[in-house]
């Protein structure tokens, strides 16, 4: 694990960066290498990067995945809604009523009433015992997908100050994804600085963009558990592409967690990528490091989230503990609406 570091007051990202005068790429970008933290905006990417090196982004979309439920006192408490699995059971988060965190005193057996009149009955933990998210069945049975595009508001935690549109949410690659899939239910926040203008650049300058697809769930910022399982596909012809740049030398950079845990998903223990869809339950760290993954974009993790590990695993302690040591003294701002950092180890 990553030394501990305290936050600064004043360093949550309370708003989107547009609320605050800056273009999606003007966000601050810390590029940490061996040696040498240094400090651009995320626009200058391209620039820290080489032709022949790939970067590697996660197309899943936001869904508005929040539902407010009445529970059986009449109680109003927030849903999330992480995912749906293949026998189109749901997969939820149930929160305290002023959404502080997950309620854990919820049992097996629990029903919940949904907007539109459905009814959402707990059935067991998910994925396994103690854990906080609950495997829950609905009566009438109800697709969730479309029940969320009719009903469900975007996630969100306390340090925002308002509510943000959907649209907010949404990276400026996401692909529309069809039924039963949900999309995601919160941003891979990591790929959110990327503009038109930061793609077109790397493309002109050799930089290979490559997409993939990983849904991502519930984060849970109060309990930093790490990831539950998540359904993910690696495309053939991005496979193919990693696996031909780093014969050629090239770097396999990663925009987020989310996209390193897909890519090292699809990578055997030989180091080759190869296409693959599924649901991982990968986490990496001491005993799992990355295979294929040797750069990464990343958003600014909270002292306690599992993440750490993740970046650990790419980067090495040491590198992340410097570049969050230049983060703490130089007030970047923290979480999907913040300032990014580039690792390349």
């Amino acid at each position: 694990m990553t030394a501990p570091f305290t936050l600064p007051p004043g360093s949550e990202a309370t708003a989107p960066p547009e609320r605050r005068g800056l273009a999606r790429d003007g966000v601050t970008l810390l590029a940490a290498r061996p040696a040498t933290v240094t400090t651009h905006r995320f626009r200058d990417l391209p620039d820290l990067l080489a032709p022949g090196d790939v970067v590697v982004v996660n197309t899943s979309p936001t869904a508005p995945a929040r539902l407010d439920a009445v529970r059986g006192d009449g109680t109003v408490t927030p849903v999330h809604v992480a995912t749906t699995l293949d026998d189109g059971s749901w997969v939820a988060e149930v929160r305290r009523p002023d959404n502080t965190g997950p309620d854990l005193g919820v049992e097996p057996g629990s029903v919940l009433l949904l907007p539109g009149g459905v009814q959402l009955q707990l059935t067991g933990p998910f994925p396994v015992a103690g854990s906080r998210l609950w495997r829950a069945r609905t009566d009438p049975a109800t697709a969730a997908a479309a029940h969320l595009a009719r009903h469900g508001t975007p996630i969100r935690y306390g340090y925002l100050d308002r509510a943000v549109p959907l649209s907010a949410l949404q990276n400026v690659y996401a692909t529309p994804v069809a039924p039963p899939d949900l999309g995601s239910a919160e941003m891979a926040s990591a790929g959110r600085p990327f503009t038109d203008r930061v793609l077109v650049r790397l493309m002109t300058r050799g930089v290979t963009v490559l997409p993939l697809v990983l849904h991502t769930g519930v984060s849970s910022p109060e309990l930093h558990e790490p990831p539950a399982p998540e359904r993910f596909a690696v495309p053939a012809a991005t496979a193919r592409t990693v696996s031909a740049a780093r014969a050629a030398g090239g770097r396999v950079v990663a925009v987020g967690t989310t996209v390193t845990r897909a890519l090292e998903s699809a990578t055997g223990e030989d180091g080759v990528t190869r296409p693959a869809t599924g649901w991982t339950d990968l986490v990496l760290g001491p005993d799992r490091p990355a295979r294929v993954v040797d750069g990464l974009v990343t958003g600014l993790h909270a002292p306690e989230a599992s993440h750490l590990q993740l970046l650990a695993a790419v980067a090495g302690i040491e590198l992340v503990d410097e570049a969050y040591r230049v983060a703490v003294a130089t007030h970047l701002l923290w979480h999907e609406f913040g300032d990014s950092m580039l690792f390349l180890p």
